[in-house]
This record gives structure tokens, sequence and C-alpha cells, in this order.
């Protein structure tokens, strides 16, 4: 959940910066946006998918107020200068090296897994369960290599601050506030409603990755490991190798 500000962002009376941001960041392109508001009626009816993505561009199919294409382009140019920047804040390094993580079974895990995700050769999603600095109990997935992009992680290996989720990783959610947020990112799209329950979809492959506890496996090409120690009240790490390079 990034922040967008600036003159640009103000050129958007019917989408707030959020809600836009939200849309451009779930759907890579225009046509994946207007398919997400075309039902299995629509197309049994018109029988033709162009059709039905007019009636909805047009806004003859939902209530609801319909992102215009130059907007969708608007709010995508937007995001991805963001992205840009908050990259190029980060040094290019690996912020596990040369760190000594012995007798830390979390930080081991994320120092043997920083290089292929960082090559690309693995996408790795890790939930977290302990208490912020205010007591307050939080959980959520974090995207390893979304979060090696946009923070210093340095700290984390040197035992100076603790590795814990944050309102715009994949899903955060304040036991004591009640306040639950979730977010796509560059690699993975969250599907909350979905009756096994929140099961995220890789971007590059398409493959689903269930984060069920109750669930079996968690997907094709996919494995879960849980990491037993006092670092942290819960830690589950998600591991999906892609088909394709991320």
């Amino acid at each position: 959940m990034k922040k967008i500000g600036g003159p640009k962002a103000q050129e958007f009376p019917a989408f707030t910066a959020t809600a836009g941001a939200a849309i451009v960041n779930e759907f890579d392109t225009y046509e994946d946006y207007l398919d997400s508001q075309i039902t299995p009626t629509d197309l049994f009816y018109l029988e033709d998918l162009e059709l039905a993505r007019q009636l909805v561009e047009m806004g003859y199919r939902s209530n609801a107020e319909i992102m215009s294409r130059v907007d969708f382009g608007q709010f995508k140019e937007i995001v991805e200068s963001a992205r840009m920047a908050a990259m190029q804040k980060v040094p290019k390094k690996h912020f596990s090296s040369g760190k000594d993580v012995s007798g830390y079974p979390f930080l081991l895990a994320l120092q043997e897994r920083e290089k292929p995700v960082r090559d690309g050769k693995l996408a790795t999603v890790i939930f977290i369960r302990d208490f912020n600095s205010r007591g307050h109990e939080i959980s959520g997935y974090i995207d390893y290599a979304e979060r090696m992009r946009t923070d210093d992680l340095e700290p984390v290996f040197l035992h100076k601050c603790r590795f814990l989720p944050k309102e715009f990783d994949l899903s955060y959610y304040n036991w004591e506030t009640k306040i639950a947020i979730s977010n796509t990112t560059a690699n993975w799209q969250v599907i909350a409603e979905n009756e096994t329950g929140v099961v995220l979809k890789n971007k590059k492959d398409r493959k689903v990755l269930n984060v069920n506890p109750t669930a079996g496996l968690p997907g094709d090409n996919s494995t879960r490991t849980s990491i037993n120690s006092g670092e942290y009240k819960q830690i589950v790490i998600f591991d999906h190798v892609t088909r394709r390079k991320l």
C-alpha cells in the first residue's frame, strides 16, 4: 500500500491515490482490469469478450465508478515511478553478507534465501506473528523480494531491528485494533474471497500458493517450512520456484 502525492495524484477526482494505486497494482493491463468486471453470465449472453469490455469501459455493466483507460495509464506511470524511486534508495548489496546469524534460525533462513530470491530463482513469502513496539499482537504475509527492494534489511541481520509485517506488505492484521489490510505486490496477487481462505497467485507463472495452515501441500512447486525458535511467536516460510525468471 503506497501513498502517492504530488500534482498528478490530484487529477483523478473519481479515485483516491490509494484506490487508484491498488487497482493498477492488481492488474497488469487495462484489459485485465476490465475483465475483472465481466461475469460468466455477461459472456454467455454477449458471446463477445471485446463487446463485454466496451460495455464495462462505458460504465454499462456496473454501478461503481469505472476507471478510464487514460486514468489507468497515468496511475500506472505514477506507481511505477514511486516503485523505481523506492528501489533506488535501497543499496544494491546483499544485506546478510558476512553477518553471523548462528543461533538465530529465522535469520539463517533469510540469509539462505536472499541470493536465490534476488536472482529470481525463488519467490518467498514469510508469515510472521508477533508483537509490535506497542505490545499489540500483529501478523501478516511478507513478500521477501518486495521487502528487499524497498527496505534496507542490513539492521535486521545485525540484530538492530526486527522483521515484522507492515501495512504495505501482502497482508497485515493487528489483533488489538482489528485493522486488516492486504496489498498486491510485483510478485503476488492476494485473492481473499476463496473457498479455501486466502491464497496468493504468483504473477509470473500464475500458480496459486495456498497459505491456509490446514491445507495439505501449499501448491505446485511450493513448500511450507515452519521455523521453531524464540525469535518470534510464529514463523512460516513459503518458498515457490517459478517456471520463469522473476
